[in-house]
């Protein structure tokens, strides 16, 4: 399917979108490229063939979760800059 300069123009226009002529050109040869090839795709036998949200099977490929020990919280304050009463000490920022 080919697809006019005018209406490259006029859905430029509804997008809101300035096109220099060679832009016009370009989008004209490739948005006619793109409707071929969906023609092209209309065009084949698709009855029988299951609805797909993805072309793949997809896989949950996380790792199981497994609770293992933690630091202790003296491990956990070892390296602090600054620390009151088992917690971490930060300045202020909130008057």
């Amino acid at each position: 399917m080919k697809i006019s300069k005018q209406e490259v123009e006029h859905v430029a226009k509804l997008a809101r979108l300035e096109l220099s002529e060679q832009e016009k050109e370009k989008l004209t040869d490739q948005l006619s490229n793109i409707l071929t090839y969906v023609e092209t795709l209309n065009s084949l036998d698709t009855k029988g063939v299951e609805p797909t949200s993805h072309v793949l099977d997809l896989k949950n490929v996380m790792r199981d979760d497994v609770a293992v020990p933690g630091l202790t919280q003296e491990q956990a304050l070892a390296n602090a800059p600054d620390k009151a009463a088992g917690h971490y000490k930060v300045p202020k920022i909130i008057e």
